[in-house]
């Protein structure tokens, strides 16, 4: 075997090393990041632990569920919209989100802000029923 071929295997043999190093980090970190979002989705915790404020925040009829929790972001209700989008497509509440005034709170979970927004049907049938009487 002569030196130059030699050489042209180690040389290739180096770069299969680094391309493979570099595609294991990548998948390492990304399997990383998509647990850690997984984890927030349900172990969601408040902005606030305690001495949190309570911010009055308004629901436009037509909002959509990226709308609203890019607002409760912006609003420091939330740490990440993404997130909110998430839990709300997975919560008991989806779709459920009505137009209104809400006074929420920074030691509220994502779940808890949801409950707020999401009037009980069942509730809301009730009331109806008794104003008939």
């Amino acid at each position: 075997m002569d030196i130059k071929g030699l050489v042209v295997t180690i040389v290739e043999t180096i770069i299969k090393v680094a391309v493979l190093a570099v595609v294991i980090v990548y998948v390492f970190r990304a399997a990383t990041q998509a647990y850690d979002f997984g984890y927030r989705v349900f172990a969601d915790e408040p902005v606030s632990a305690s001495g949190g404020r309570t911010i009055t925040v308004s629901v436009a009829q037509d909002a959509s569920v990226k709308e609203i929790a890019d607002m409760l972001e912006e609003k420091g209700l939330i740490e990440d919209a993404n997130l909110f989008v998430v839990q709300e497509l997975l919560s008991v509440h989806h779709g459920k989100i009505a137009s209104g005034i809400y006074d929420l709170s920074t030691e509220m979970t994502a779940e808890q802000m949801l409950e707020v927004m999401s009037p009980d049907v069942d509730e809301t049938q009730e009331d109806m029923g008794a104003g008939d009487q």
